[in-house]
C-alpha cells in the first residue's frame, strides 16, 4: 500500500509538473506573435506602395511601434472601405490607415490615442475660380472616396447645401473624375491631397478653410486585443518622447 501511495503521488507531481510546463508553454506561445494589421495603399504619403515595398508615415509607424514593443507585424492591403469590416471577421488584428477617430467608428473600434492632426479640405480643379467653399456647390457634383470622412461630410450636407455626392473606391479614381471636369470638387483629407498634389502635379487645387479637425487614430476590434492596444499606445508614446515619430512625418511631410 503504501509503494502504491507513493507511486500514485510520484504520478500526480508529474502531471502537475507537465501541467504546468503546458502552461509555461502557452505563455511562450503568445510571445512574438505576428498580428495582421489593414492598410490602404492608395493613400500616400500614409500608405502607398513603391514596387512590391509598402512606404508611408503608417508603414513606418506601425514598424517602428511593433519594434519598440517586441511583437510582429504583417500588412494586409485592402479598400479602405472592408477594413472595418475584415475586423468584424477576424481577418485583422489591427488598422492603421488614415483612419479618423469619429463616435460612429468608436461603437465598433478601439482607437490608439491621437498619432496625427489631419481635418478635410475641398478640392476644385486648378482653373476653377468659381468655388471657394462648400458654399458654391449647390446644383454641383463632389466626388469622394467609400467609407471616409469626406464621404460622411458629404453625405450629411448634401441636402443642406444642395449638392449631389459620387462615391469611388480610391483616391486616384476620384482626383480623375475631378480633373476631366465629370465632378465639380472633391472633399479629402487635408495632408494626402495636399502631399499628392504636389508629388503628382494633379492639376488640382485647394480652397476654403478645413472643414473639420479629425485625429487619426490605430484601431483594435471593440472588446479585443485589449493587450495588444496597450502596446500599441505604449510605443506610440515611446516613440513621440525620443524623437523617432517626428522623423518619420518628417521624411513624408517635409
Amino acid at each position: 500500500m503504501k509503494k502504491g501511495s507513493i507511486l500514485l503521488a510520484l504520478l500526480m507531481s508529474c502531471v502537475l509538473v507537465l501541467g504546468a510546463c503546458s502552461i509555461g508553454s502557452k505563455e511562450e506561445s503568445t510571445e512574438g506573435k505576428t498580428y495582421k494589421v489593414g492598410i490602404d495603399v492608395t493613400y500616400p504619403p500614409f500608405e502607398y506602395k513603391d514596387g512590391d515595398t509598402y512606404k508611408g508615415i503608417d508603414i513606418d509607424l506601425m514598424k517602428a511601434i511593433a519594434k519598440d514593443q517586441d511583437f510582429k507585424i504583417q500588412f494586409e492591403a485592402m479598400d479602405f472601405s472592408g477594413i472595418i469590416p475584415a475586423l468584424q471577421a477576424n481577418q485583422l488584428d489591427v488598422a492603421i490607415a488614415g483612419m479618423s477617430i469619429t463616435p460612429e467608428r468608436k461603437k465598433v473600434v478601439t482607437f490608439s490615442d491621437p498619432y496625427f492632426k489631419a481635418g478635410l479640405i475641398l478640392v476644385v480643379k486648378e482653373d476653377e475660380n468659381g468655388i471657394k467653399s462648400v458654399d458654391d456647390l449647390k446644383g454641383k457634383k463632389v466626388a469622394v472616396k467609400k467609407g471616409t470622412t469626406g464621404a460622411k461630410y458629404a453625405t450629411d450636407n448634401a441636402d443642406k447645401l444642395g449638392f449631389t455626392v459620387t462615391q469611388f473606391n480610391d483616391s486616384p479614381a476620384m482626383f480623375q473624375e475631378v480633373k476631366n471636369g465629370n465632378a465639380a470638387a472633391l472633399i479629402e483629407d487635408y495632408p494626402v491631397i495636399s502631399y499628392a498634389n504636389k508629388q503628382q502635379n494633379l492639376g488640382l487645387k485647394l480652397v476654403g478653410d478645413r472643414l473639420n479637425g479629425d485625429n487619426y487614430g490605430i484601431a483594435v476590434l471593440k472588446g479585443e486585443n485589449e493587450e495588444l492596444m496597450k502596446k500599441i499606445n505604449k510605443g506610440l508614446a515611446n516613440l513621440k518622447e525620443n524623437g523617432e515619430y517626428d522623423k518619420i512625418v518628417d521624411t513624408y511631410l517635409k
